[in-house]
């Protein structure tokens, strides 16, 4: 099986990346340069792959999300956790029959149950560009789309996942395999994550598109 890549945009200028022109507004209103994610994105993973093994940590956030919301709430007592915890991998949850809801929702699960951070609203109406950016990507390459602002609105930043066998394997293990980048530096390796947990975002759009021979490039505009 091919081996999968996760790309992700950048809003600030990543270490080694290639400044490729302007960016979108900032959350702060200043202009920030956007990154040539194919210069800086050197994930490459099947799926399956980077997902680490279950620790005590893991453990405890998925005997929180078994034992209810009140065991949650203890655990997030103190509000968001500094780092997230080592190896959290909680399964998906089920399916909505909604690809847009579940994405959101596994974005949402891992922030909560991994990090105790809360989670970002549905942003609907970016939607159908989003899913426009995806189907320009497969002939364009990663984030082009999003670099070429072929639609409005975009948000802030981007996260992709290019070719996968299937959107519910972009949902169940790319998203995990983002995650899992956890925090650090240089910015190229952790971007994913970034993303993910940036405190200035507040929204995720998710969209998707599926070529002729049924890989689907999955991808999460922020803001």
């Amino acid at each position: 099986m091919p081996k999968q890549v996760l790309v992700f945009l950048c809003v600030a200028a990543c270490g080694g990346g290639e400044i490729v022109g302007a960016g979108p507004r900032s959350s702060d209103g200043g202009d920030r340069p956007v990154a040539d994610a194919r210069a800086t994105a050197d994930g490459h993973f099947a799926p399956g792959d980077g997902s680490a093994g279950t620790t005590d940590g893991a453990q405890m956030a998925t005997d929180g999300r078994a034992g209810g919301n009140d065991a949650m709430s203890e655990a997030c007592a103190g509000g968001p956790l500094a780092a997230p915890i080592p190896g959290c991998a909680p399964p998906a949850p089920p399916t909505t029959g909604d690809p847009h809801q579940d994405c959101v929702n596994r974005i949402n699960q891992l922030r909560a149950e991994c990090q105790c951070l809360p989670p970002l609203a549905r942003w609907n109406e970016a939607e159908a560009c989003v899913a426009k950016d995806a189907e320009y990507d497969v002939d364009h390459g990663p984030h082009a789309g999003f670099g070429d602002g072929i639609c409005t609105p975009q948000g802030f930043a981007q996260n992709e996942c290019p070719g996968w066998p299937s959107i519910e394997q972009t949902i169940t293990g790319c998203l995990q395999q983002m995650w899992d980048e956890g925090p650090g530096e240089p910015y190229s390796e952790h971007g994913h994550y970034i993303n993910m947990t940036n405190p200035d975002y507040s929204q995720v759009a998710c969209g998707f598109f599926t070529t002729s021979g049924g890989e689907v490039w999955a991808v999460q505009n922020f803001r």
